[in-house]
């Protein structure tokens, strides 16, 4: 191993204490863990799937309604960044438990706040408390689990990148159909209570390490913080206010460049950093992370794409597309701890088992580009049923390889890494499909009424006529962005054999 990995110089970054014994009780607090991160996850996807009930029960225009998610995920990003210091700093028990406690309350406040301003603070200070949580799922496994069961604990945090997402809809629409608007924010009371009395019991209470503070970071917050929120904010932002014709979009991306580059520059040469910039040169975690953000593109755009169609074509609610996503979904449940146990033999590369999870996702958008305006939801199931093993077998490899190489004392820093790329690529993966999107479907709305002409059909039932046009149009952005996304498939495919070097599990079963 390099010297990157050496843990001497690691000993201000991790409590010197040996790991308790493994058995039910850290069971208990690892599923804790996972439930609020699962909950988290859940609670951006759902408020901004039913976002236009909840402006509409709340009185609030599209543009606000926007600043409402753009804000959240720009504190939740910048959050992963900074959590596992505090972890380190405050005990990862304690610091898990608060974040759970301030994530929940601002839940149940939200929907009582008296205006538009103050529900756009607590929905700030609420993606600050969830973006906290999943640097501490990945911590705990590294940290608690011994090796020939990490894979299983990683497959765990995996469940955050496959299962989550796809159940985002269905809640959504469960909520706003049949329940009430209010509990798109407190889905999560239930759930997190029943985290934080699995945290509290389960995970060990380290002695907090205040002397920390000594050498805490400043700089680093300072310049770090900030570039997080301007950059989620301006992609965010950017295809609504067309990119960089707006002003503010240019000081938000040009601003935000500007500090995430001097911030990079200072954590390379302080003693105690917030990331490790030495860890890029350990070939394997470059190359998850690289990977890392191109996967999250695809199973981002699996997820918007025929959720977006079936919407605008069909006229479908978010409870009609619901068996959609909960096909890819539920699976996932089996589907990761066996590829987790794919994984733990000794004789398997995971290199290819990430070749063929990324081979079943190219696969599954070239069928879905496809598609015509006839299609319907049941016409999506055959490319859904690709997705069940694809994404596991695309993400739990990368896992592998960014953590098979890292000491277990730089795990807070493998955390960092691993959840602030997460967090900026899911931004990024909305930000590149949104201007995909609206490229592609002007680029077609133009070309469709040119052929169009001076045909007779033109002075004929012009609104039914401007409506089928609308229509055929989003089928061939449909079909476009899915081509693009089986291209970005391949790709990754041919750089495993460029990159990744061979990684074997933490201790091949017996």
């Amino acid at each position: 191993m390099t010297s990157l990995t050496a843990p001497a110089p690691l000993a201000a970054a991790s409590p010197a204490v040996a790991p308790p014994a493994f058995g039910p009780r850290i069971i208990i607090g690892l599923v804790g863990v996972l439930l609020a991160v699962l909950v988290s996850g859940l609670n951006e996807m759902v408020t901004k799937v039913a976002l236009a009930d909840i402006r509409g029960a709340l009185a609030i225009g599209y543009d606000e309604g926007t600043w409402l998610v753009a804000c959240y995920a720009a504190t939740s990003v910048a959050a992963m960044a900074f959590a596992p210091w505090c972890a380190v700093t405050f005990s990862l028990r304690r610091f898990t438990l608060y974040a759970i406690s301030l994530f929940t309350l601002l839940g149940v406040l939200c929907p009582f706040a008296p205006n538009y301003e103050s529900l756009l603070l607590m929905r700030t200070l609420q993606g600050l408390a969830g973006g906290a949580l999943p640097p501490m799922l990945m911590t705990v496994a590294l940290r608690f689990l011994p090796a020939n069961v990490k894979l299983y604990g990683l497959a765990g945090y995996a469940l955050t990148a496959t299962f989550g997402p796809g159940l985002g809809t269905p809640l959504a629409g469960l909520w706003t159909e049949h329940v009430g608007w209010q509990w798109t924010f407190w889905q999560i009371i239930a759930p997190c209570l029943i985290a934080m009395a699995a945290v509290a019991y389960g995970l060990p209470q380290d002695p907090l390490r205040l002397e920390r503070l000594k050498q805490f970071n400043w700089r680093g917050l300072l310049l770090g913080f900030p570039a997080i929120c301007m950059l989620v904010i301006g992609i965010l932002q950017g295809n609504r206010l067309d990119w960089f014709e707006s002003s503010l979009i240019c000081g938000l991306l040009g601003g935000g460049l500007v500090l995430m580059a001097l911030f990079l520059i200072n954590e390379w040469s302080q003693p105690i950093p917030f990331f490790k910039m030495q860890m890029l040169g350990i070939r394997n975690l470059s190359f998850a992370l690289l990977t890392l953000a191109g996967v999250l593109v695809i199973l981002l755009a699996v997820i918007i794409i025929p959720s977006s169609y079936l919407a605008q074509v069909q006229g479908y609610r978010p409870v009609q597309t619901a068996p959609i996503m909960l096909l890819a979904a539920l699976p996932q449940l089996i589907a990761l701890p066996l590829v987790a146990a794919l994984c733990n033999f000794r004789w398997v590369d995971c290199r290819w088992v990430l070749g063929i999870g990324l081979s079943m996702l190219a696969l599954s958008c070239l069928g879905g580009s496809q598609l015509t305006s006839v299609w319907i939801r049941d016409d999506f199931y055959v490319l859904q049923l690709l997705q069940i093993f694809g994404q596991p077998m695309a993400v739990l490899p990368l896992l592998m390889l960014a953590t098979g190489s890292i000491h277990p004392m730089e795990g807070p820093f493998a955390s960092a890494w691993f959840n602030t790329v997460k967090g900026l690529s899911a931004v990024i993966a909305t930000g590149v499909i949104e201007a995909l999107t609206t490229s592609r479907l002007h680029f077609h709305s133009t070309m469709l009424v040119d052929r169009l002409g001076n045909s007779p059909l033109a002075d004929s039932d012009s609104a039914g006529l401007a409506h089928r046009l609308h229509e055929q149009a989003v089928v061939l952005t449909a079909s476009d962005l899915y081509l693009c996304m089986a291209g970005i498939a391949l790709a990754l495919i041919l750089l495993i054999f460029w990159l990744p070097t061979r990684m074997f599990p933490p201790r091949a079963p017996t």
